[in-house]
């Protein structure tokens, strides 16, 4: 793929992203947490739970439970910031059904939710990089982006619910997706971003976990996202991920398993 072709889709891919760009995020960041990588890892299917009410966790419990800078090994964890809000009624689906997916993809708690955090998951720059953002600046292709930009940002949201709220807003995300296989149109603060297709990938984790690459389509070039979401008791955790690099097509980047587990033991 030409350089300018790989520049021209991430850009695009980039603006489709919003608030999950693959660079360092303002906001302050959490204290220091234990290093925490956990090894589980992406595996066959999510397991089915029955809807039985359960205590929601308080603002407090859902702080303790959000995950923190050192929990996942090589990345950076700061907590989002005005600018990363993005209100309920300010997306938008030109399908009813697809209003799920929207929501998740920019971490929007639905009805019946207590409480909400959201942090930013952020890899650092690989110290063995071939190439820099210098290297990037001057063209020198391809290599020199990939290299540059494979980092995969991930965007946190945990919500705790009310009684039975947490297992119907799961459910409600998982029908929403298999629904919008075959993609719709979300609007955002009058911005549409053209969802192409919605496949589904392997997760496991909490109660029930799901997970789906998400590509998105801009003037007919695509870039690939990863959504996931993890249930444990009436708390509900979404990731949306991003990998600059793999929008050009010559990386492909794999749903954020270690931050899923992570996340998934602090909920435990």
């Amino acid at each position: 793929m030409r350089a300018t072709a790989v520049r021209r889709t991430a850009l695009a891919a980039s603006a489709a992203a919003l608030a999950l760009l693959a660079t360092a995020c303002g906001g302050s960041s959490d204290a220091d947490a234990k290093d925490g990588k956990d090894e589980k890892g992406a595996a066959n299917g999510s397991s089915s739970a029955p809807k039985a009410p359960t205590k929601a966790l308080t603002a407090a419990e859902l702080e303790t439970a959000t995950l923190a800078q050192g929990d996942v090994k090589g990345t950076k964890i700061t907590k989002t910031g005005p600018a990363d809000e993005v209100p309920a009624d300010g997306v938008k689906a030109d399908k009813e059904a697809c209003l799920p997916v929207a929501h998740a993809m920019y971490g929007v708690a639905q009805k019946d939710a207590v409480a909400t955090t959201k942090r930013k998951v952020i890899d650092e720059p690989k110290a063995d990089g071939k190439k820099s953002l210098e290297d990037v600046a001057k063209g020198e292709g391809a290599d020199a982006f990939k290299d540059a930009f494979n980092l995969t940002s991930t965007f946190v949201a945990l919500t705790s619910y009310e009684g039975t709220a947490g297992p119907d807003a799961f459910a409600a995300l998982k029908k929403a997706a298999a629904d919008c296989a075959g993609g719709f149109t979300a609007t955002v603060a009058g911005t549409p971003t053209k969802v192409a297709s919605i496949t589904e990938e392997k997760v496991t984790g909490g109660d029930e976990a799901a997970a789906w690459t998400v590509t998105s389509e801009d003037d007919g070039e695509t870039a690939p996202f990863k959504l996931v979401a993890l249930r444990k008791g009436s708390s509900v955790a979404t990731f949306f991920a991003f990998n600059l690099a793999a929008a050009g097509g010559d990386v492909k980047f794999e749903v954020p398993a270690e931050v899923v587990a992570a996340q998934d033991k602090k909920l435990a």
